[in-house]
């Protein structure tokens, strides 16, 4: 008896582990590809998963910051989707690469031209975006999930440190530290770069000290083996001389 009390005590508890931890895993989420960094540019991948078993996702919009509008947004086309891109004006003025910025783009919708995301599994949407703010630490991008039983999940709300994850909270990119290049090389690319061409110019340096020992020791080779046909010669010379004097001693 006290046995299987503690069994469904073990269950209850497992059952209300898995619901707490259910909304951590299964929210619509954006992660990058690489780093995010501030002034930079990124590719972000928007994370879909399906959370109903008799229902699949066909439709995804993605709401784009207006407090911090980019002025580039470029979606990747996705097999069995498709994408449309709705554009406004910038809350307040905005430059990129010396031109004026009169319309940004505020939202990217998916709807699938098949199933959609079928009961589990998930789906990745790729944008290239860009360039990110300087003066911010990360990106919120509310987005809304439609079910092909008409369901609609808004995932809207907005995070807060020090508290508790909302129940549907929006997705949010993290932003790091700004780069050396503002389109996404990173310091120790740089770095790695100027290694690269350090290494060079030490093998270049190398190279040339190993072909200058290479004509010193062909020279010295050669200084060699004329002193010695010098000297094998003086010898044979030498041993011709000293036969003909012996024979000249034996005449006489």
């Amino acid at each position: 008896m006290k046995a299987s009390r503690i069994a469904a005590a073990g269950a209850v508890s497992g059952i209300a582990v898995l619901a707490l931890s259910a909304p951590a895993f299964a929210h619509v989420s954006v992660q990058p590809e690489g780093a995010a960094a501030k002034g930079g540019y990124a590719v972000v991948d928007f994370k879909v998963p399906n959370e109903r078993d008799n229902a699949s996702t066909t439709k995804l919009e993605v709401n784009f910051p207006t407090d911090h509008p980019l002025a580039s947004v470029m979606p990747q086309p996705v097999p069995g989707w498709k994408a449309e891109v709705t554009k406004g004006k910038p809350a307040k003025p905005l430059e990129a690469h010396g031109k004026q910025i009169t319309e940004v783009v505020t939202k990217v919708t998916w709807t699938a031209d098949g199933k959609g995301v079928e009961p589990g599994y998930f789906q990745k949407f790729p944008v290239s975006i860009g360039a990110l703010p300087e003066d911010a630490d990360q990106l919120v991008f509310k987005a809304i999930q439609t079910y092909s039983n008409k369901e609609v999940v808004r995932w809207i709300e907005v995070p807060q440190e020090g508290q508790d994850e909302p129940d549907t909270p929006a997705p949010v990119l993290k932003l790091s530290a700004a780069e050396d290049d503002a389109h996404g090389a990173s310091g120790s690319d740089a770095k790695a770069d100027d290694t690269g061409a350090a290494a060079q110019n030490t093998a270049a340096d190398t190279s040339a000290s190993d072909s200058g020992s290479g004509d010193g020791s062909d020279t010295t080779a050669r200084v060699l083996g004329i002193v010695g046909i010098v000297v094998g010669a003086a010898g044979v010379a030498y041993g011709v001389l000293a036969g003909r004097r012996r024979n000249s001693g034996t005449a006489a």
